[in-house]
């Protein structure tokens, strides 16, 4: 993301502003509750009403069971889907979606473990390496312990090596983590943006670091929605996301896959009945964000963390989680993608975190399902999105001062 200064900045605010406000206007659920602030947007996003009324239209016309029947309604179904593929590799940027694939799943969980499962323990091989990120979310780490685990039952011995974090910014440390490299380096898991420090982890970085041969799945629930992602420019052979988070219904995902560095991805077994209200939903989800751009949700939600943590800073009983060098608005260094995580030193974040709805703000308060290197203590997440507004973020910066 560029920064802009002076007067173009101050000409962008304005824009922004007026583009946040109509955005707004857009969610139901947020104009219909003025009085308070959803601020939880990295467990789950809030719906627009056109994906609402995609929804209420495929499910009032052509709800139908695909590739199971010839009638009209089936057929549209199939379509829904085909298409509806084609708009996630177009959304992601492939850079050869006529070999790339896609699988829709019901979120990012079972699409980690849908690839550890089904991909990963058939390319594995006696005294292989993995290297695994403790310190994400936990759904990033359990499905490639299984898979090891699952292994070693059947006497096939695969070592496990710990992604290397910096400590002073959370994020991964390249120079350290290209010493793990190893011919034996097969697979590594990696996250986009780290759901409890909200930055970007530079998968960019891990590739060049583990050269060409390993294989990358990337994790980008954070990302896909909030942000551009572009599978072109990060050179992963998996990237898994929630539909959920990006402004579609529960229980919608997607796995992109490529087979550039293995075999094709095909989920094993049976897959019954798709989703597929929820993949109407997650098209007309990224149709959504197209016209409403990735790029302005990015530059709005850092913008508004970094309003969150520019205030934290100067409040003393706040410590928040992850780089300390970004709390300032004018920092340069990377600002936080709307995620900011913090703790009060004297109020437990539970606590904390009843107080602040009593107050009408609706955050996140608890261990953040955190890997076992992570954060282990409770903390406040504030999550913000495209229909989160700079009132909202001042207000709550109003409360935590109150109770400071």
């Amino acid at each position: 993301m560029t920064p802009v200064h002076g007067d173009t900045a101050a000409r962008e605010a304005e824009d922004l502003a007026a583009w946040n406000s109509a955005v707004r206007a857009q969610f139901p659920i947020v104009a219909g509750n003025p009085g308070l602030a959803y601020l939880d947007s990295a467990a789950t996003a809030q719906k627009p009403q056109a994906v609402l009324d995609a929804v209420q239209e495929y499910l009032t016309t052509s709800n139908a069971n695909a590739g199971r029947g010839t009638y009209p309604w089936a057929n549209r179904t199939t379509d829904l889907i085909e298409e509806t593929g084609g708009r996630v590799k177009e959304f992601l940027d492939d850079p050869d979606p006529d070999t790339s694939a896609v699988h829709f799943v019901s979120g990012t969980t079972e699409g980690l473990r849908l690839v550890a499962r089904d991909w990963l323990v058939h390319e594995l091989r006696d005294g292989d390496e993995i290297i695994v990120p403790f310190a994400d979310h936990q759904a990033n780490v359990s499905p490639w312990l299984e898979a090891v685990e699952s292994l070693a039952r059947q006497g096939t011995r695969v070592t496990v090596l710990e992604m290397p974090y910096q400590v002073s910014s959370g994020d991964y440390d390249t120079d350290r983590f290209a010493e793990l490299v190893s011919p034996r380096t097969r697979f590594v898991a990696v996250t986009h943006v780290h759901h409890v420090y909200g930055g970007d982890m530079n998968v960019h970085r891990i590739r060049r670091a583990a050269g060409p041969d390993a294989v990358i799945c990337m994790d980008a629930a954070q990302s896909v929605g909030h942000l551009p992602v572009s599978m072109a420019a990060l050179d992963v052979d998996f990237a898994v996301f929630s539909g959920h988070k990006a402004l579609a219904l529960p229980g919608s995902g997607a796995v992109w896959s490529r087979a550039a560095r293995g075999a094709p991805f095909v989920p094993r077994g049976w897959s019954g009945t798709p989703n597929t209200a929820g993949i109407a939903s997650l098209g007309a989800a990224l149709d959504w964000l197209d016209r409403a751009g990735t790029e302005r949700i990015e530059r709005w939600t850092v913008e508004l963390a970094a309003r969150l943590t520019d205030g934290l800073r100067t409040l003393a009983p706040y410590d928040v989680v992850g780089c300390q060098r970004s709390l300032a608005a004018n920092s340069p260094v990377q600002q936080r993608h709307g995620i900011v995580t913090f703790r009060h030193r004297d109020i437990d974040a539970v606590d904390l975190g009843f107080i602040l709805f009593s107050h009408g703000f609706m955050v996140r308060a608890d261990g953040l399902c955190q890997g076992r290197a992570g954060e282990n203590r409770s903390s406040v997440r504030v999550s913000l999105h495209a229909y989160n507004s700079r009132h909202e973020v001042d207000r709550l910066l109003e409360v935590l001062t109150e109770l400071s």
